[in-house]
């Protein structure tokens, strides 16, 4: 398996608190309720492409799944900062979850990053 497990389980927990996260949002609010979707989908889709990751066949397919990893996530930190600037939603559960983005774009970027230097040297 080319994902430890510990960072595919803390993927799934991430898409999981995602999922609890809009749960409890104002979907009242049409604003709320579309950005929350949009981050609904982004979010869980970090964790499926952990997981297609996981079962790549080769380091250029690892790269590009994990490369689909990265978009999404970074796609969940806009639509978290836009429901918290824009929107006003407080509190620690969109604190965490931002925290939680930006650590796994931090840990992802480094394993692309260390993948392309291997290549890089193999050619």
């Amino acid at each position: 398996m080319r994902l430890s497990e510990e960072l595919r389980l803390r993927t799934k927990r991430y898409a999981s608190r995602t999922i609890q996260f809009y749960v409890k949002l104002p979907l009242t609010r049409e604003e709320v309720r579309v950005l929350g979707k949009q981050l609904l989908r982004s979010g869980t889709s970090v964790a499926a492409h952990a997981r297609e990751a996981s079962r790549a066949r080769s380091d250029s397919e690892f790269c590009s799944k994990l490369n689909g990893l990265l978009q999404e996530a970074d796609e969940s930190q806009l639509w978290l900062e836009l429901l918290q600037e824009d929107c006003g939603i407080a509190g620690q559960p969109i604190d965490h979850l931002r925290r939680e983005t930006g650590e796994l774009l931090a840990i992802f970027v480094t394993i692309v990053s260390k993948l392309r230097k291997t290549e890089k040297l193999k050619r």
